[in-house]
């Protein structure tokens, strides 16, 4: 049985660093949970190292701003890596070529503040690259049909800034790059992502850790927490790094009627269907 901490504090000694999600787990795109953000300051209080390991689609100084904005205090966090971060890397180290159709959103601009290739029209890009949906309140990745049969009928393939499928934003649930790239690998096209659960974010956390540390500190001290059973329990077990499954986010309705107290029944069927064992549970980040 994986068990149910009643708070992080239970583990207390047993980890020097936190990978740790921000949606779902310390805020939830309107607002930031105050318990998760008194969670963060104990375990730094204590000498932990924070990292704030996100899949957003943009850089991590955009990320830190959108922090700001949501009131988040800067005392949770020894740094941040994204999903954008890493992709970035990626399309400035050439492979993806320099010529790019973009999807995705205004919001997504940051991205291309530090992205060396220039935006073009479907029929003279080297690749799609997907930050997320134009209107993510209103589209779904039905929308993009047209689009995807054409870029899949050049060979074209994607790059997914952002492979989760979903977000929760306050209660309403919105898609994000990931779907479209589902969807375009349903249509027999290449896609490719390096946030959670790829090995290319990790390698940038690992390496804060160590800039930070001035060494590195091995994987039997590093705790990845998150709400996202395919991207960061999934992403954290693959690279051999214990798991906190945080079950008050994307899997909130599968665990009962009480968030912040799953039913241990209802996690064990979840986990079996999903097949994957985290090394413990917690309704939310408290």
């Amino acid at each position: 049985m994986t068990p149910i901490l009643g708070s992080l504090s239970d583990l207390d000694g047993r980890y020097d660093v936190l990978f740790c999600d921000l949606w779902g787990c310390l805020h939830d795109g309107r607002r930031v949970y105050p318990a998760a953000v008194e969670a963060l300051r104990r375990f730094r209080a204590g000498g932990g190292l924070v990292i704030l390991m996100t899949n957003a689609p943009r850089p991590a100084v955009s990320v830190e701003r959108h922090l700001e904005r949501l009131g988040c205090p800067p005392d949770v966090r020894d740094g941040v890596v994204s999903s954008g971060d890493a992709a970035v890397a990626s399309v400035n180290a050439g492979d993806w070529g320099r010529r790019v159709f973009h999807i995705g959103a205004a919001k997504d601009e940051a991205f291309f503040e530090a992205a060396q290739v220039e935006r073009v029209g479907l029929d003279e890009a080297e690749s799609v690259l997907v930050t997320g949906l134009v209107d993510d309140l209103t589209e779904t990745p039905d929308d993009y049909a047209e689009i995807l049969a054409a870029a899949r009928a050049r060979g074209l393939r994607m790059l997914s800034a952002n492979p989760d499928v979903h977000v929760d934003v306050g209660e309403r649930r919105i898609w994000c790059a990931g779907g479209i790239a589902a969807a375009y690998e349903a249509l027999g096209g290449e896609t490719a992502s390096y946030g959670k659960p790829h090995p290319p974010i990790y390698a940038l956390g690992r390496a804060m850790v160590e800039a930070r540390l001035g060494r590195p500190v091995s994987d039997d001290r590093v705790l990845c927490v998150g709400d996202g059973i395919h991207t960061d329990v999934a992403g954290g077990v693959a690279q051999g790094l214990d798991t906190l499954f945080v079950t008050g986010g994307l899997a909130a309705p599968q665990m009962g009627a009480d968030v912040e107290h799953p039913e241990a029944e209802r996690l064990e069927s979840y986990l079996a269907a999903h097949a994957l064992t985290p090394t413990a549970a917690i309704g939310r980040l408290r």
